[in-house]
């Protein structure tokens, strides 16, 4: 088993150990889906997200993909695609840096602190500086709507999913999107 192998495998073990459903498409580890709990005292507190993870070959030299298979609105959350423009995921990623950290650190500090000035949804992103009561309030009306804890529960057998769209990571977002890596006290 290959040192890239091992790593994977333990980093998928340490979200497991920290209470994060995993849930393997294919029943291997390249691919998988964790249930995603918004951080406490922001708009998205009580919400439960689907995130697919892809883990590269190359990994942890090379970023995973991370989308929310789930609607949420977020400027920096392509809305059709899910897809994030997350600085140290897609520019500065690190193998100092594991799955952990994005489950821990990254993605509830891009909820908490979204940046509407690079977004990858300029409807959110126009709303939340035009109007920001009128944002929090669809934000909550989405966490609401497409964010429920029985999201993550895996379909029975007949139910459909949309996993099996095709997703690109191609969207661009600029590198001012730094997460400064605090986690939320």
């Amino acid at each position: 088993m290959s040192s890239q192998s091992k790593r994977r495998e333990m980093d998928v073990m340490k979200l497991m150990m920290n209470d994060y459903v995993v849930e393997t498409i294919n029943d291997v580890l390249n691919e998988f889906i964790v249930g995603f709990h918004g951080p406490k005292e922001s708009l998205y507190e009580g919400g439960v997200w689907k995130i697919r993870v892809e883990l590269p070959d190359a990994y942890p030299y090379k970023s995973p993909s991370i989308r929310f298979v789930n609607k949420i609105l977020h400027p920096n959350v392509d809305e059709t695609s899910g897809s994030v423009c997350l600085d140290v995921i897609n520019q500065s990623w690190s193998p100092m840096f594991d799955l952990l950290n994005i489950f821990e650190v990254f993605l509830p500090q891009l909820l908490l602190y979204p940046n509407p000035s690079h977004p990858l949804n300029r409807d959110a992103a126009s709303l939340m500086m035009k109007d920001r009561k009128l944002y929090d309030q669809k934000v909550k009306e989405f966490c609401e709507l497409y964010a429920k804890k029985e999201n993550i529960v895996k379909p029975t057998a007949g139910e459909e999913t949309d996993d099996d769209e095709d997703v690109t990571d191609e969207e661009t977002c600029s590198s001012d999107d730094e997460i400064d890596g605090r986690a939320d006290p």
